[in-house]
């Protein structure tokens, strides 16, 4: 049975979408079962879940094992119709290697090869180890505790992230809070495009020191535009305040687009490690220092740092793809990744950042009910060649990057109802759900909250050029507190490129919080066209609820925009095509003008609307008079009266009886089951 999506819609507006998941697991006495258990031996069959009395036969110790007898059994029995298991008991697997899964791992229609947790319990796929010998000593005049890693110090090792009983620690940083900011460019790059990067930049006196302990692993992270820069030191010149790096930034070295320097932090310095909670790693020794809470011992604790940064890579080629593999009700847990020598970032949304559960040419396979946490990348990545696959009730957070990415030349791939938080971490750019030049994606019913950028990203071409790009369902996705302000130029949901068939659809956006410019709760940028936005619900973003940068044909219906601060709705780009059509909403604000850029042109559509500023306050559009606005043709059947919400400030935007939205053809937008369904059993 392939994975297949139900999606009804119906005639007044409203939207249900159902998802069927993979086959659940056959019976142990119709299945092939094979067992990996803490207290397993490779050695044994593997076909007992717990070692027999004489211990003489039971689970596997590794999952190395049980996947090789996975692809033994599958070679040893071409006709099989069985559904195969792997049932993984409780305990932490530390991984030393990825484990690497071809088209021999595969299963069949309708019998896959399932990889799941035992019935009621836990296990944890790891991809680091823990640290143990830990002693105590005085460092910078404090009590603190360190320890030797010798595959440190021959240079076999390093590692970025540390976690403390799944608590993630810190390096040590300066200034302890808030940013430093660079005080100008060298006059050869001051010139140079907003694009084009910095080699170096000045700074003020003491806020960068040439003497600080092993200067090379001392990082600076420069926060502008919508991107991090993460710059290693090449020099420091104290006298003239000039610090050169490594590798140019990724944009110039300014606040956005603005002449002003950008701010920026400095990570893993030496001489600030004065802070419970934080450690420092010294390459050319091998010493890891903790500042442990005071009472805090940690060869008590389960201290863990990264080492791979994958766990599972299930690769396949579009002549022979990997399929029918599901992964359920596992924890995939502490991966590491930094940026080759030669990168300081990505240009966008960190999209080189690699997935902990990797998929390429993966056909018909599911990730359900499974943990990511304590990563130092993305959750899952489905890259080139993914088709019909889903994503679905996981749970993703403490992710150094974004939660989920659908790469380019991938489609038909499902991503519901998971909860996605504390992301962005390392990479400030990552986006909790990203899709690249890809079509035929369903993206519903997932929670995404506390991401330093965009929640949902969909599209990767900017213009009116070709784009893979379509028939993406984006809907029924509850999104807030994006931003935190660390980084400009977002959205709730972003999209990208000519559209046609994308919808967005009952989304439940608020809080976007930007640094500058570009805090968005829907943002249709460059091209993005033939874009369907209905029945979404936008509220309290910093910069406005709606940004169309440029497009054409994107209909906006039945949405309702509000409490937006700087404005409600933003036109940055007109062109001569027929932009927007905007209908049957309601734009209900206190602060900001009802319309910012450019909307002197008549290239856009609007009737049928409810306008209203709190308290009965007098507006204009975009500088014309409501009569002038409609001697254009435009809303000339729309309103400006109080919607009469049941109680905006606390975000209920119910309709009390009689609302007039009623007469402009608004139909009442529910609420109920935005974000992620109730799970329902699985029957064995």
């Amino acid at each position: 049975m392939r994975l297949k999506a139900l999606v009804i819609l119906s005639l007044l507006s409203s939207l249900y979408v159902e998802v069927t998941p993979m086959p659940a697991a056959a019976t142990p006495n119709s299945a092939i079962c094979f067992y990996v258990a803490a207290n397993g031996n490779d050695g044994w069959s593997g076909r007992l879940p717990s070692p027999n009395r004489k211990r003489t036969d039971g689970p596997f110790a590794t999952l190395e094992q049980s996947q090789t007898a996975v692809v033994e059994f599958n070679a040893s029995h071409p006709g099989n119709t069985r559904t195969i298991i792997v049932s993984i008991r409780r305990g932490t697997y530390y991984l030393t290697r990825p484990l690497e899964m071809t088209p021999a791992d595969s299963g069949q229609p309708g019998q896959p090869v399932i990889y799941e947790a035992y019935p009621g319990e836990h296990p944890v796929i790891a991809g680091g180890e823990r640290i143990g010998g830990w002693q105590r000593a005085t460092v910078h005049g404090q009590p603190m505790w360190i320890t030797h890693i010798s595959s440190v110090q021959v240079g076999d090792w390093y590692f970025t992230q540390l976690w403390d009983n799944g608590k993630r620690l810190q390096r040590p940083r300066l200034p302890e809070t808030g940013y430093f900011r660079f005080t100008g460019l060298l006059p050869d790059q001051a010139s140079h495009p907003w694009n084009q990067g910095n080699s170096s930049a000045e700074f003020a006196p003491g806020d960068i020191r040439a003497d600080w302990h092993d200067l090379p692993d001392v990082e600076i992270v420069a926060f502008h535009f919508w991107v991090d820069s993460h710059l290693h030191i090449k020099s420091v010149d104290e006298a003239s305040h000039l610090v050169t790096f490594v590798h140019p930034s990724i944009f110039k070295l300014t606040e956005d687009f603005q002449p002003r320097e950008c701010r920026f932090i400095v990570e893993n310095v030496y001489e600030a490690l004065d802070r419970s909670g934080q450690f420092y790693l010294d390459r050319r020794t091998g010493t890891l220092t903790y500042d442990a809470p005071a009472g805090k011992d940690p060869n008590r604790d389960r201290i863990v740092a990264p080492k791979l940064s994958q766990l599972v890579r299930m690769v396949g080629t579009n002549r022979s793809p990997i399929h029918d593999i599901i992964l359920r009700g596992l924890t995939f847990a502490y991966t590491e990744w930094d940026l080759p020598a030669d990168s300081s970032g990505d240009g966008q949304a960190a999209v080189s950042v690699p997935g902990a559960v990797y998929l390429q040419a993966a056909r018909n396979c599911s990730i359900e009910d499974c943990r990511f946490e304590h990563l130092g990348g993305y959750g899952v990545e489905l890259a080139a060649g993914c088709d019909n696959n889903a994503v679905i009730r996981n749970e993703l957070h403490d992710l150094g990057a974004g939660a989920i990415k659908v790469g380019h030349d991938s489609r038909s791939t499902i991503v519901s109802d998971n909860t996605i938080y504390d992301g962005g971490l390392i990479y400030r750019e990552a986006v909790g759900i990203w899709v690249g030049n890809s079509g035929d994606n369903q993206i519903v019913h997932n929670l995404i909250h506390d991401m330093n950028y965009t929640a949902i990203s969909v599209g990767w071409s900017w213009g009116y050029g070709p784009s893979n790009a379509v028939n993406n369902l984006i809907a029924y996705n509850k999104i807030y507190h994006i931003g935190h302000g660390v980084l400009s130029d977002m959205g709730g949901i972003y999209t990208l490129g000519v559209s046609p068939g994308t919808k967005e659809l009952n989304n439940l956006i608020y809080n976007v919080e930007s640094y500058s410019y570009g805090g968005w709760g829907i943002y249709l940028d460059e091209g993005s066209s033939d874009i369907l936005v209905k029945d979404n619900i936008v509220y309290r973003t910093k910069s406005g609820g709606l940004h169309l940068h440029y497009g054409r044909d994107d209909t906006i219906e039945n949405n309702i925009f509000a409490l937006n601060r700087e404005a409600q709705l933003v036109h940055s780009k007109p062109e001569t095509y027929l932009a927007l059509d905007f209908k049957h909403n309601i734009i209900y604000w206190k602060s900001g003008p009802l319309l910012s850029g450019g909307w002197a042109d008549s290239h856009y559509q609007f009737d049928d609307n409810l306008y209203y500023c709190v308290g009965g306050r007098s507006f204009n559009f975009a500088g014309q008079s409501w009569d002038q606005w409609r001697a254009r043709g435009l809303d000339l059947h729309s309103i400006i009266a109080d919607p009469q919400f049941v109680n905006p400030s606390r975000g209920d935007f119910r309709l009390k009886p009689g609302s007039p939205a009623l007469k402009i053809g608004f139909h009442p937008i529910d609420t109920s089951t935005v974000g992620p369904r109730p799970k329902r059993p699985i029957s064995r």
